[in-house]
């Protein structure tokens, strides 16, 4: 079954900064929660100047959204250093011009949160909100943070497509479904770039992720990417 709407813009406006305010203090995984600390506490020398917002990182955009982008996971010197996902680091700097683009964001630069970007019609967010050591969460940490996510989908009762940036992206979608009433395909579906299924109320689309392993072997293209979203748009 679908989840429940969202009684108003009002509603959902509340229910998202109700979220947002619980992740900003969580404390669930003693492992992420010391390394995002001590990430924000000695730096790196480039950002040696800078403050660090150290927390978890909330989800970010537009709560009319009709499009939820879901990568893995903030980076120890991007998200969890300016507050926002997908931004200070090469990640985000190959995203962010492609979402402009697409008409998905009123800029193509993502510098931290508070500078006046704004997201038209997507969400972006991730499974996991602490930067992890070598940026792999461990399914322990997964699965806390878990309900996040869940939480999140239910107050976006607009969306109808959801990309997924990686295959642990597109995993936490499919748990997310399941969290939300909806009886998977047998077998589920596999994680492929172009990937597409519709699943009850929304169509999934997988997508590699914007890391710079894939954007710099090419195995990730501007062309791919703006592939995708122009595809999530259209739907």
């Amino acid at each position: 079954m679908a989840p429940a709407s969202a009684e108003s813009p009002i509603d959902r406006r509340r229910q998202l900064a109700q979220i947002e305010g619980e992740v900003i203090v969580c404390v669930r995984c003693p492992r992420l929660v010391a390394w995002r600390e001590l990430v924000a506490r000695e730096k790196v020398a480039r950002f040696r100047h800078e403050e660090y917002w150290g927390r978890p990182v909330p989800g970010f955009g537009d709560p009319d959204a009709r499009i939820l982008l879901v990568g893995l996971a903030p980076a120890a010197h991007g998200g969890n250093r300016t507050g926002r996902v997908f931004t200070g680091d090469m990640s985000g700097d190959f995203l962010w011009p492609a979402l402009h683009a697409a008409g998905l964001a009123n800029r193509p630069v993502s510098v931290r949160a508070g500078d006046g970007l704004q997201a038209n019609n997507v969400w972006v967010t991730a499974p996991v909100k602490c930067a992890p050591p070598a940026n792999m969460p461990l399914p322990s940490e997964r699965d806390s943070c878990a309900p996040y996510l869940v939480r999140e989908l239910a107050a976006l009762d607009r969306v109808q497509v959801v990309v997924a940036l990686g295959a642990i992206a597109w995993a936490s979608a499919l748990r997310t479904f399941a969290a939300l009433g909806l009886t998977l395909p047998r077998p589920l579906p596999k994680f492929g770039h172009g990937a597409e299924m519709a699943i009850g109320p929304w169509t999934l689309i997988g997508c590699y992720h914007v890391s710079q392993q894939n954007t710099f072997t090419k195995r990730l293209t501007r062309e791919m990417l703006d592939a995708i979203l122009q595809r999530a748009v259209e739907l």
